[in-house]
């Protein structure tokens, strides 16, 4: 009698080399192609989000200058790394007292644009020929600190355009550069001083400053 064998016989057979050299160099493909989109979707994503934050931040730029100039009285000084504006006349004195004024910076490496302003309860009148640079510290005679409020902290190449020298000047231009997704883009920000007060200003001798009679 033929004995029979309990363990089952093979019917099929393994895998060649050639086959699994070919399994994998598939494999290979498909997984580069997905890791290839995956790195393009997060390229994509970087991209847009570093164009999104730069765009909002000259939105806000554009909206707090044009608001701020828009309504100021006077553009009291203009520097080389910044110009100071008489915002408003909230005491209605006719003078320029150092909580009314508010600088717009764009520091020694024409690297970024900030808002600087002063809080202080001293209403002494200022004279237009005391306003000075931010750096130098004049203002310490009438306030111990600043605020500061950053517009657009990383930018390059800003300048200030006057239609006129201030405290003469009605028209105010800043431009800028912004790099976004390793593209340099140019800005500018144009504003007219709709609520200027020339009047204030001393006509005798070409003169600058407020008409008053303790200026």
């Amino acid at each position: 009698m033929q004995n029979v064998s309990d363990e089952p016989r093979a019917t099929g057979r393994g895998f060649t080399l050639a086959e699994l050299l070919v399994a994998l160099v598939v494999t290979s493909i498909i997984l580069g192609a997905v890791a290839t989109l995956a790195f393009a979707l997060s390229k994509a994503n970087d991209a847009t989000g570093d164009s999104s934050y730069k765009q909002s931040q000259l939105r806000y730029a554009t909206l707090r200058v044009k608001e701020l100039l828009g309504h100021c009285k006077l553009i009291c000084y203009g520097g080389t790394d910044d110009f100071a504006v008489w915002r408003a006349d909230e005491n209605n004195d006719s003078q320029i007292n150092i909580s009314e004024l508010v600088y717009i910076e764009r520091g020694a490496g024409r690297d970024h644009l900030q808002l600087t302003e002063f809080t202080s309860s001293n209403n002494s009148a200022i004279s237009l020929s005391s306003i000075n640079a931010r750096a130098t510290n004049w203002w310490t005679a009438y306030c111990s600190s600043a605020r500061f409020t950053e517009l657009i902290p990383h930018c390059s190449n800003v300048q200030f355009s006057f239609d006129m020298n201030p405290p003469r000047s009605k028209c105010v231009i800043i431009s800028f550069n912004l790099v976004e997704n390793d593209i340099v883009r140019q800005y500018r920000i144009s504003c007219r001083l709709r609520g200027w007060a020339g009047n204030l200003l001393s006509q005798a001798g070409g003169s600058n400053s407020i008409v008053s009679d303790d200026d």
